[in-house]
C-alpha cells in the first residue's frame, strides 16, 4: 500500500492507496504539532493503522507534501526508521507532470502543487482550486495543464483568532454554522461574519478568475474546513473534495515510479 501524507500548518491528513486503486482505501486527521519527533509521528501513525487491522508492514511506500518544513525532515526519519521504503518528498526536483508559470517555481507550495495536478487530472482542463486551510488558497491551472500561480488569503480561524485577540470585548468563537444571517447575538454575528464574509470573498476571486480563465471553468474546493463555509456560497463552486491532497500525492508518485 501507499501511504499518502498532506502535512499542513494546523492539520495533518494522510491516507493508504492500495495498489492498483485509484480511491483512498482509509484516511485519518489530527493537528499539526510543529515539534512532533519521528518517533512521536511513528506511534501516531502506527496506532492509527492499527484501528483499521493494518500495520507499518502493510505500507510498501510513501510520499508526503508538507507546509511546515521541519516536520517533512521527522516524517522523512520516521519513515527511514519504521517504514520499509524512503518517503518521497515533494519539492523543486520531484516530477510532476505540470509545468510551473510563475516568477519562481521553487515558491509555490508542496500542497498547492499537489491540488493542481490533482484537479487537472480530474478535468483535463482550465480549473481552479480553493483550499480551506489556515490560509484560504486559489489555484489556477489552464487548459493545457499549466499551473499559472494562485491567490493566498488569511483563513477563517486565523481571522476568529485576531478577532479575540485584537478586539478586547469579543470572545472566543468556535467555527459553527451561524442561525441567521443577521446574529442575535455576538457569538452569532461573529459565526455569521465569517460564514458569509468568506462565502463573499469566495464568489468575488472566484468570479475574477473565471473573467480571466473563462466563465465554464471547473472550481473544486478542499481543506478540513471546505465544509464549513462552501453551504453558504452561492453557485461558484462545481464540487467539494477532501481527499483531493492525498489524489494529488497519489498521482505524482506514480509519476516519479516510472
Amino acid at each position: 500500500m501507499l501511504l499518502a501524507v498532506d502535512v499542513g500548518n494546523t492539520q495533518t491528513h494522510f491516507g493508504v492507496f492500495r495498489d492498483g486503486e485509484e480511491q483512498v482505501a482509509e484516511h485519518w486527521r489530527f493537528a499539526t504539532e510543529w515539534d512532533s519527533t519521528g518517533d512521536e509521528l511513528g506511534a501516531a501513525l502506527s496506532n492509527l493503522l492499527a484501528l483499521r487491522g493494518m500495520s507499518f508492514a502493510d505500507l510498501e511506500s510513501s510520499i508526503i507534501s508538507s507546509t511546515v518544513p521541519q516536520l517533512a525532515e521527522q516524517w522523512r526519519l520516521m519513515s527511514e526508521r519504521y517504514l520499509t521504503a524512503p518517503m518521497l518528498v515533494v519539492g523543486p526536483s520531484i516530477k510532476t507532470g505540470m509545468p510551473i508559470r510563475i516568477d519562481n517555481p521553487r515558491e509555490v507550495g508542496a500542497d498547492r502543487l499537489v491540488n493542481a495536478v490533482a484537479a487537472y487530472a480530474r478535468v483535463h482542463d482550465a480549473c481552479i482550486v480553493v483550499d480551506f486551510g489556515t490560509a484560504i488558497t486559489y489555484d489556477a491551472v489552464s487548459a493545457s495543464g499549466e499551473y499559472l500561480g494562485g491567490i493566498i488569503t488569511p483563513g477563517a480561524e486565523i481571522s476568529m483568532d485576531a478577532l479575540y485577540e485584537r478586539a478586547a470585548k469579543l470572545p472566543k468563537v468556535e467555527m459553527a454554522e451561524p442561525r441567521a444571517l443577521i446574529g442575535k447575538s455576538t457569538v452569532e454575528a461573529i459565526r455569521s461574519g465569517i460564514a458569509y464574509g468568506f462565502a463573499g470573498q469566495v464568489e468575488g476571486i472566484v468570479g475574477r478568475l473565471r473573467g480571466e480563465l473563462g466563465e465554464d471553468t471547473t472550481v473544486i474546493a478542499t481543506g478540513g474546513l471546505a465544509r464549513a463555509v462552501v453551504p453558504f456560497i452561492r453557485e461558484t463552486i462545481d464540487d467539494v473534495d477532501e481527499l483531493l491532497t492525498l489524489t494529488g500525492l497519489r498521482l505524482i508518485w506514480e509519476r516519479n515510479r516510472r
